[in-house]
């Protein structure tokens, strides 16, 4: 089901797996694909993704820091020899994400929406317009127009939105300028062109809108021509945290919480979103696929949202980030291969701090997700694992010894089943760390814990022994 081909126009994924846009703050203030830059998605490439979707790039000229740019001809080149080298290396179908978004200063100031000028409105369509041409100069297999987050064309269709003439107020107003883009943007690249639409499916903000301005939104816009509809959630300006001296981020407030999920959500948190869009698109009578993402983290839960019809394709960010061959150890079985995000969004905190974005799980320094063939699993030293438990102040702290591999350890499974229960995958911990904090217990019951080290190439050595704790009531 995952790994049967997936047609978009004229443009076939070899699968129905998707990385969707991710920062990564590795490009220079310039714009322009650095040997940074090609690492990194030729990585997403080899590991046998279906649709690689680069991360934002400008469609303006404005300054934008240390992100990619497809706001002029110059930056064509580069984007053509990152799509061929990331052809080259796998299956992988590539296609920029091209975003708009307004000034915003470090004095906490920033331009709204209903400062633009009609004239200004006319120059982001043509913006956008230009930039998507520019993709399929680049030979790009399709582009994604932005409308999510905290930027232009999201705000432009969020319930917040405070212009008073035409494109404010009405959904219809707020979805104008959304659906002259694509109309035009559908006009430069023909209908050849793949182009698909990120939009949030709930702003997670007071007064924002949820699925059920959604639903309408997404029919809007397959029936504007859109591709494939890509949701997210939340990820605005309007609760983001205040730092003084410090550009307002978007993610710093629960609306950011809610775009990427951490370790306190559950799996699957945001997939009510694209089940209950999907609906309404196949209510209108459309067949435009849609792009479930929000924290799925196994290939159970992936097959899940295909099959219960939550999503036609599947976006996984971080769980690509953490083992960008997940695909491939899918496809051939090893699903115990994998290595499994922390969701601890270590990530996320260095996009917010203008850093570059590596996963906390990689070996030191290594600023890309290990390659190996080795097969040998790690084991524990002589003396065993020497795992043990203690419960204290309201949480239990599991310790152990540290596993030996041939090449290099990854990181630990922690396992937790309550009183006689199945053990169940509890959490990840990066190989650096011997020790983790279950803070998620409750008083008068027993709990078990194993551990379960696993090396570079996802080979996992033996379980531990396991290990019992008595929460007392007393606590």
């Amino acid at each position: 089901m995952l790994f049967e081909p997936f047609r978009i126009r004229e443009t076939v994924l070899p699968n129905r797996l998707v990385l969707p846009a991710m920062v990564t703050r590795l490009s220079g203030e310039d714009g322009h694909v650095n040997d940074d830059i090609r690492a990194r998605y030729v990585r997403f490439s080899k590991g046998g993704v279906g649709l690689v979707v680069l991360e934002a790039m400008a469609v303006h000229g404005a300054k934008s820091g240390p992100l990619l740019r497809i706001s002029g001809d110059e930056f064509v080149p580069g984007l053509r020899d990152l799509g061929a080298r990331i052809h080259d290396a796998g299956p992988s179908k590539v296609a920029p994400q091209i975003i708009h978004f307004l000034k915003i200063s470090r004095s906490g100031w920033r331009q709204t929406i209903d400062m633009l000028s009609l004239d200004e409105i006319d120059a982001i369509v043509d913006a956008y317009a230009h930039a998507a041409a520019r993709a399929r100069e680049a030979s790009m297999d399709g582009v994604e127009l932005h409308m999510a987050h905290a930027y232009t064309l999201s705000s432009f269709l969020s319930r917040l939105n405070p212009r008073k003439d035409a494109y404010g107020g009405t959904l219809a107003n707020r979805l104008r300028l959304p659906l002259r883009v694509l109309a035009r943007v559908r006009r430069v690249v023909g209908d050849d062109f793949p182009v698909g639409v990120r939009f949030v499916g709930e702003e997670c903000v007071r007064n924002g809108y949820t699925v059920l301005d959604a639903g309408p939104i997404a029919v809007a816009l397959a029936e504007g021509g859109a591709d494939w509809i890509s949701l997210s959630a939340g990820g605005k300006f309007e609760d983001a945290r205040v730092i003084e001296g410090e550009p307002l981020y978007p993610y710093t407030g629960y609306s950011g919480d809610r775009c990427m999920p951490g370790a306190a959500y559950p799996d699957g948190a945001n997939l009510y979103i694209p089940e209950a869009v999907r609906a309404a698109v196949r209510a209108a009578g459309l067949t435009t696929p849609i792009i479930a993402v929000g924290k799925i983290s196994d290939r159970a839960l992936a097959e899940d949202v295909v099959r219960r019809g939550q999503g036609d394709l599947v976006g996984m960010a971080r769980a690509l980030l953490a083992d960008p061959d997940l695909p491939k150890k899918w496809a051939r079985g090893d699903d115990e291969k994998v290595v499994r995000c922390l969701y601890g969004n270590v990530c996320k905190a260095l996009d917010e701090n203008f850093r570059r974005v590596d996963c906390t799980l990689w070996p030191k320094k290594s600023g890309q997700a290990p390659e190996s063939d080795d097969v040998v699993p790690p084991r524990w030293p002589e003396a065993g694992s020497l795992v043990h438990a203690d419960y204290k102040d309201g949480r239990v702290l599991v310790r152990w010894q540290a596993a030996l591999d041939d090449e290099g350890m990854y990181g630990y499974q922690v396992f937790r089943a309550e009183g006689e229960g199945i053990l169940r995958h509890h959490a990840s911990v990066r190989a650096a760390s011997t020790r983790y904090e279950d803070a998620r217990v409750v008083s008068g019951r027993r709990y078990r814990y194993a551990v379960r080290p696993y090396d570079l190439a996802g080979n996992r050595g033996p379980m531990s022994p396991t290990v019992d704790v008595l929460v007392s009531e007393s606590h």
